[in-house]
């Protein structure tokens, strides 16, 4: 039998940090959304600054107009994306920023492979966008309602058999994965990453992430409320898949050599980081995730910028045309290995601080129950941010260690990447020693 904790949808608003609900409930408007909006805005922002500096992308006979006008669109849809709590919003806040980032990948149409990267993107995500309307038609059909805050649809699940209400949790479960690049519907990821251009890749690793992770609050929430459902256990599902992304990402990361698609499965892994804080099912849970999300997120776009400068100024997209690059390009250089520390998570920068926060509120739902699955998501979790080291490593061993095969002709480029570097690099340094001026917002 499954029984609910709330009477009606304004209660459960009240709960869910005095929330309201807009457009006849097909949106949430509450504390946690507002902050995921303002993230992606902020984040947005950078993004408009660092597109033309990318000089492949800048160079293209199409300009950047469109790019502008369709990140635009996209934005727009990544708002819906963190207030859907109706099935179809949710369908159409994922289609709208789909479509905007099939195009955004496949941009430079002269180049044969950011069209076939934007070709496959395109499949894999109409594959994912039909089980995700599959198992919309399965809920509707068990409970006669599309809205996932809807208590009498809930209380409907009681007639139905458990693995059907499994089975179409799990497709829909499927289609919002897809967006943050959960194992094993990540395989999109790295051709994606590495054939769109590098300001997309920018784009496509934080902003749709980030929204995807504002869904997913929302998706799971009515379930975590539910004081009985057999058919889920969703702190043992999300331990393992967490488990197996953290595993996959950061394992499949050490033996890439291209930047780009080393940073694409490492933002795999960050997925599987962030995970941890999901299954807490808490407010200490929700704001430990913000904070790292703003922080993976400033860090990344960080490391595409500079991965940008190196293209740019030496055409190096592996990290062996990064050899002897640091005495070069010194401030470039110096950046990147904070902005990298960040990522890797090493004192005293904003990334250890995240994900201390994270560890933090798993490990407080731990001591309540002792659930065996989050005591292994959290070593999980400390091994593979050691694993992470080895592959972020490499990239100040080639700049600074390794010695140039032949000598390095120092190139000019816009000195603007650098100065947004150095802003990067201050504020991940800033927030790993004053965490507090930012989680007292999230």
């Amino acid at each position: 039998m499954v029984v609910v904790m709330f009477k009606d949808l304004q209660q459960v608003a009240m709960v869910l940090n005095e929330g309201r609900f807009l457009f006849s409930g097909m949106l949430l408007l509450n504390h946690t959304s507002l902050v995921f909006k303002f993230i992606i805005d902020v984040l947005a922002f950078a993004l408009f600054i660092y597109f033309p500096w990318d000089d492949k992308l800048k160079v293209h006979p199409k300009g950047l107009s469109d790019l502008y006008t369709i990140t635009v669109g996209s934005v727009f849809g990544l708002h819906l994306m963190a207030m859907a709590v109706n099935l179809l919003s949710v369908y159409l806040a994922i289609e709208m920023v789909s479509i905007t980032s099939y195009l955004m990948v496949a941009y430079r149409t002269e180049n044969a492979f950011s069209t076939e990267a934007g070709l496959k993107y395109v499949l894999f995500g109409a594959a994912s966008s039909a089980m995700l309307l599959y198992g919309i038609s399965l809920f509707y059909g068990f409970t006669g309602s599309t809205n996932l805050f809807d208590v009498n649809a809930l209380n409907n699940l009681a007639a139905v058999n458990p693995i059907a209400i499994t089975f179409a949790l799990l497709l829909m479960f499927i289609g919002i994965s897809f967006k943050i690049s959960i194992v094993p519907l990540h395989f999109w990821v790295p051709d994606v990453y590495q054939g769109a251009p590098t300001p997309v890749t920018a784009y496509l690793s934080t902003l749709p992430k980030i929204a995807g992770f504002g869904l997913l609050i929302n998706f799971l929430t009515p379930f975590a409320f539910l004081t009985n459902l057999s058919a889920l256990n969703l702190k043992e599902y999300l331990s393992i898949i967490g488990i197996i992304t953290l595993i996959a990402g950061n394992f499949a990361a050490v033996l890439q050599t291209n930047v780009k698609r080393m940073l694409a499965y490492s933002s795999i892994g960050h997925t599987g980081f962030a995970l941890m804080a999901i299954v807490t099912f808490t407010n200490q849970g929700i704001s430990a995730l913000a904070f790292y999300l703003v922080v993976y997120g400033i860090a990344n776009i960080g490391a595409l910028a500079l991965a940008s400068y190196f293209t740019n100024v030496a055409d190096a997209e592996d990290v062996d045309g990064y050899k002897g690059l640091g005495l070069s390009y010194p401030a470039a250089s110096i950046c990147f290995i904070i902005i990298l520390i960040s990522l890797t998570g090493l004192p005293v920068s904003a990334g250890f601080t995240g994900k201390l926060f994270v560890f933090s509120s798993v490990y407080s739902v731990y001591q309540q129950n002792h659930d065996v699955w989050l005591l292994l998501l959290m070593i999980t979790g400390a091994l593979t941010t050691v694993v992470s080291l080895f592959y972020y490593i490499k990239i100040p061993l080639y700049l600074f260690l390794k010695k140039p095969e032949s000598p390095v002709n120092v190139n000019s480029t816009t000195g603007a990447i650098i100065v947004f570097a150095i802003i990067v690099s201050l504020i991940v340094l800033l927030l790993g020693i004053f965490p507090d001026k930012l989680l007292q917002f999230l």
